[in-house]
């Protein structure tokens, strides 16, 4: 490709003059495993995102099934969920022994229905988990409306800085889950992720659950896990922290100009609705005549992608427990007609141009 879907490469090169002093700095200091680096990134992303309390683990998948663990859901339990989403949101509720139960989305926005939520809640649902997609939160203040006394998770691993009138992603349900995969907003040089919540009882037992089971050396209170943020990737992320809301705000020129043009031309758009703050974490198109328009870009040299093409649901682990096509017809019409197209914060704008041209030059059969 001409240029790539997301431009690494760039970012690291903004920032290398205070990256590697601190990567340095890590290293001589000899302290790997936790330490202040992370104790620090956790007050950091805490204050940024508006909640109490942070605890860093080792991947945003690793929150979520921390945050379900740390509820006391199991074997039994339901977990209303959107198939929308990237495997990790549901392989974490499986994980832990539940059932996902899945609630179809809104077209517009692509996110969780509310509506479609109420419909499914049972008395053996435990929890709501909510995927804030591709950026744009889903409706939290009717979600949390719904769902009365029922614990709300926020996956917010794609939409950290996020908000709806003001209020972030990650401060609104009982706990949240962002992830510091490289690709994110805020990515990491590895794996990573963090657990946003403002119970503090919560907060406790994850932060037991992520270390084997312990808070004190050798003393065991449960079965956990290695589920730790190292010291080195929340180096990283403290120094690129100061970055995020600028970075963001370059994804949404990028995004704010793609709108111009193809808002027109006739394709259909993510929707955010009033009040809410899209940080365009993916930049979503669609069309019925998407593989025509993906076989045209790869002609063109324009990077491209598909999230997601196949919707949880019909994944073969969830067809194996009885869900089938039809099941969620919205969140299945998405994952024929969607794509990606460029958008990072260090798209130049030369290349930016040119998926336009791309893109308006396609001629739909």
């Amino acid at each position: 490709m001409g240029f790539p879907f997301i431009n690494l490469a760039a970012q690291h090169d903004e920032i290398r003059a205070l990256l590697e002093p601190k990567i340095r700095e890590v290293f001589e200091s000899g302290r790997f495993i936790m330490g202040d680096e992370v104790s620090l990134l956790q007050d950091e992303i805490a204050g940024w995102c508006g909640t109490a309390f942070a605890s860093g683990v080792d991947s945003g998948t690793r929150a979520l099934e921390l945050i379900l663990r740390a509820l006391g859901i199991g074997p039994g339990d339901e977990v209303i969920t959107t198939p929308f989403t990237f495997f990790a949101t549901v392989s974490s509720i499986l994980q832990v022994g539940a059932k996902p139960v899945f609630a179809d989305i809104d077209p517009e926005t692509l996110n969780i229905n509310p509506a479609s939520i109420a419909a499914r809640i049972t008395p053996r649902t435990k929890a709501v988990t909510v995927v804030h997609i591709f950026g744009l939160m889903a409706d939290m203040p009717r979600i949390l409306e719904i769902a009365g006394g029922i614990p709300v998770i926020e996956d917010a691993c794609q939409a950290i800085g996020a908000s709806i009138r003001g209020r972030r992603a990650g401060s609104w349900g009982r706990a949240a889950a962002l992830s510091f995969f490289p690709t994110k907003n805020l990515g990491g040089a590895g794996d990573g992720g963090m657990v946003l919540t403002s119970d503090q009882d919560l907060l406790d037992r994850v932060n037991i659950l992520r270390n084997h089971g312990s808070r004190v050396t050798y003393r065991h209170e449960t079965v956990g896990c290695t589920g730790r943020l190292d010291a080195l990737q929340a180096a990283v992320l403290r120094v690129k922290l100061p970055f995020l809301e600028g970075w963001n705000a370059r994804r949404s020129a990028n995004a704010e100009a793609y709108d111009t043009a193809f808002g027109p031309a006739g394709f259909v758009l993510q929707r955010a609705p009033a009040g809410f703050e899209n940080v365009r974490h993916q930049y979503a198109l669609r069309t019925e005549n998407r593989e025509d328009l993906l076989a045209h870009l790869k002609a063109e040299d324009i990077p491209h992608a598909v999230y997601y093409p196949v919707p949880v649901h019909l994944q073969e682990p969830l067809r194996a427990m009885g869900y089938k096509e039809g099941d969620c017809p919205h969140a299945e019409a998405a994952s024929r007609t969607i794509l990606s197209l460029p958008v990072c914060p260090h798209l130049a704008e030369s290349d930016r141009e040119a998926v336009i041209r791309a893109v308006l030059g396609w001629k739909k059969p």
